[in-house]
Formats: C-alpha cells, structure tokens, sequence
C-alpha cells in the first residue's frame, strides 16, 4: 500500500508507536491507571488524524483535527504527571518534545483550516 508523506499523520503514527511502548513498560512498573489513560489519549491523536484525512467535509475535518488537538495536550498532562512525580524511572523528555510538536501543528491545522 502506498503511503504518500504527511507530517502530521506520520508523526502521530510514529508519537502513537512510542506511547505503545511506554504504555507496555508503565504496565511493568505497575503503574496501570496512568498507563491505560497515556494509552487511550496517547494513541487516539493519530487515529483521529487518520480519520481526517478522509473527511467528509471540511467541518469534518476541522472536527476530527480538533479531538486530535484535544487528545494531544490530554497526553501532554500525562505526560507531565510521568515527568514531574517519582512513580518511575522511565524517561519521557522525548515524548514531551515530540507532543509539543504536535499540538503546534495541530493547532495551526485547525487555524489555517478554520480561517482564523
């Protein structure tokens, strides 16, 4: 299957394999209820993406890149709550970098598309 390159969808495809990951090593570590809600919001930003680009409309599109946008600073809470608390090792700077990232680009997504 060909896959033409899109910034934002290849990188929240890429953002949403890393979240898999930490995902399995916070299961590890027991720590399953942050796990699971990282999961949920971690991994639906790209699905949402994903969606959009076949879109009905482009309110539709502007919808669905909305949810994404919702999604990525519900993860970025996360993300900081892993961060900021001693409940783990694991290091998430690189996921903090990359969520940064995203929600720019979605935030733009959804300026540009809505003319604002």
């Amino acid at each position: 299957m060909e896959h033409k390159p899109n910034v934002i969808v290849d990188k929240t495809f890429e953002f949403s394999k890393r979240i898999i990951t930490l995902y399995v090593n916070l299961k590890e570590d027991k720590i399953f209820e942050l796990a699971s809600q990282l999961f949920r919001c971690g991994t639906s930003i790209g699905a949402n993406v994903e969606e959009a680009q076949a879109a009905q409309s482009k309110k539709d599109f502007i919808s669905k890149m909305s949810i994404s946008a919702k999604e990525a600073r519900e993860t970025r809470y996360w993300l900081r709550l892993l961060s900021e608390t001693e409940i783990t090792q694991l290091d998430v700077k690189y996921e903090l970098k990359e969520i940064e990232e995203i929600i720019n680009i979605l935030t733009k997504i959804v300026k540009t598309s809505s003319g604002k």
